[in-house]
C-alpha cells in the first residue's frame, strides 16, 4: 500500500496499520505526527493516548 501523508488522518491511519502489524515504535512516531497536525488540542491528546508511551522523537 502506498501512503500519501498530507493530513493528520493519513498519519493516524498509518499509525494504526503499524500498530496492527506489530511495529509499536513506528506507530507512536506516526501518531505524534498526527497529533502535531491536529488543530484541536483535545483530539491531539486523544490520539497520543491511543498510542501510549513517551515521545520517541530526537530533538535537534
Amino acid at each position: 500500500m502506498s501512503w500519501s501523508y498530507d493530513r493528520a488522518t493519513d498519519y493516524l491511519d498509518a499509525a494504526r496499520e503499524m500498530a496492527d502489524s506489530g511495529r509499536p515504535t513506528l506507530a507512536r512516531l506516526l501518531a505524534e505526527e498526527a497529533a502535531d497536525r491536529t488543530p484541536n488540542p483535545n483530539e491531539a491528546a486523544r490520539i497520543l493516548a491511543e498510542f501510549a508511551g513517551h515521545s520517541l522523537r530526537q530533538e535537534s
